[in-house]
C-alpha cells in the first residue's frame, strides 16, 4: 500500500531532524547566550550534552564582539534589566551583520511591563532565526490575549497556534511553542511533535535549556525550521527516556539528572525510531 504525501512528508522531516543531529556533531556550534541568570548553569550544561560549545557572555564590553565569533545566539529575557537588555540588543546586530541565527526565548513576557516592552524593543532592534516560547508568551507577542502566572502559561500550545502563525509572518521566522503537543511554524507550514513527557513541566529552567538546544542546532544547519524542531524532539525525546529510566522511589531529582544523560547518549537513530511529528493536529 502506497503511502500517503503526509507520511512521506513526516519521514523526510524526521531524517531531516536526523541529520541535523550528525551535522551538529561533527560541527561542535559555539552558541553564545545572554541568557537567565536561574538557568544559566543548566543552558552550559545541555549545550555541552547535546555536542556543541556554551559561551556565557552578558557583559554589554563583549556580548556583541562575542556573538560576532560565535556560530548562534541565545537570547533569554528571563532575568532582565536595563543594561542586559541593551546588552542583547549589542549582541544581536553583531550577528545579524554576519548572518549569526539569533533565538529569542521571551520569558514571562506579558507578565510585568519591564518584560513585555523589553521583548518588543529586542524585536524591532533584530531579525530573529527562531523565537521559542509557551503559548501565552507566543500569543502575547502576536498582539492578542493570553493569561501568564508569573514565567508560566495559562493557555495551552493549540490555542497559540494561529497567534504563532501570525508571529511567523510578521518577524520572517520560525515560531516554536512548546506545551503538551510542540508547535513549529515558518509562515503558513506547520508541524506538532507530540514527544515529551509531563515531568519536563516540574523541573526549572527545561523551556531554557530547549532554547538552548535549539541555539545548537541552528547553528549548525540552513534551515532554522529544522533547527528548531530537531531541538525541541530532542529535549521531548530525553524527557521520555528519562522517566521510563526512573526507579520506585526516585524523582524529580534523579530525572533532572537522567534527561542530561539523555540528551548526551541522543543518537540520530533515536531520533529516527522515536519521533512523533505530524502535519495534521
Amino acid at each position: 500500500m502506497t503511502e500517503s504525501p503526509e507520511k512521506q512528508n513526516e519521514k523526510y522531516l524526521l531524517q531531516q531532524i536526523s541529520d541535523a543531529l550528525t551535522a551538529l556533531h561533527e560541527k561542535k556550534p559555539l552558541v553564545h547566550h545572554i541568557t537567565n541568570d536561574v538557568t544559566v548553569n543548566d543552558c552550559a550544561n545541555i549545550t555541552l550534552a547535546i555536542g556543541g560549545s556554551p559561551v556565557m557572555a552578558p557583559s554589554i564590553d563583549e556580548s556583541a564582539e562575542m556573538a560576532a565569533c560565535a556560530d548562534a545566539l541565545v537570547l533569554n529575557i528571563g532575568t532582565l534589566d536595563k543594561r542586559s537588555i541593551e546588552s542583547m540588543i549589542h549582541a544581536a546586530k553583531a550577528a545579524n551583520e554576519l548572518s549569526v541565527p539569533v533565538i529569542l526565548d521571551p520569558v514571562g513576557v506579558g507578565a510585568t511591563a519591564l518584560r513585555t516592552e523589553s521583548a518588543r524593543k529586542l524585536i524591532e532592534s533584530a531579525k530573529f532565526a527562531v523565537v521559542r516560547g509557551n503559548a501565552s508568551e507566543i500569543m502575547i507577542l502576536a498582539g492578542e490575549c493570553a493569561g501568564i502566572k508569573g514565567v508560566d502559561s495559562s493557555e495551552s500550545g493549540m490555542e497559540a497556534l494561529g497567534a504563532a502563525i501570525k508571529l511567523s509572518k510578521n518577524l520572517a521566522c520560525t515560531v516554536a511553542v512548546t506545551g503538551a503537543v510542540d508547535i513549529i511554524v515558518s509562515g503558513d507550514k506547520a508541524v506538532f511533535i507530540k514527544n515529551g513527557t509531563p515531568m519536563l513541566s516540574r523541573v526549572t529552567g527545561t523551556g531554557c535549556m530547549c532554547t538552548s538546544l535549539i541555539g545548537a542546532f541552528c547553528g549548525s544547519v540552513d534551515d532554522f525550521f529544522i533547527g528548531a524542531s530537531a531541538g525541541i524532539m530532542s529535549m521531548g525525546i530525553a524527557g521520555q527516556v528519562a522517566r521510563d529510566m526512573l526507579k520506585d522511589g526516585e524523582g524529580t531529582g534523579t530525572f533532572r539528572i537522567r534527561l542530561f544523560d539523555s540528551i548526551s547518549n541522543l543518537t540520530p537513530q533515536t531520533l529516527m525510531e522515536m519521533g512523533d511529528v505530524s502535519y495534521e493536529k
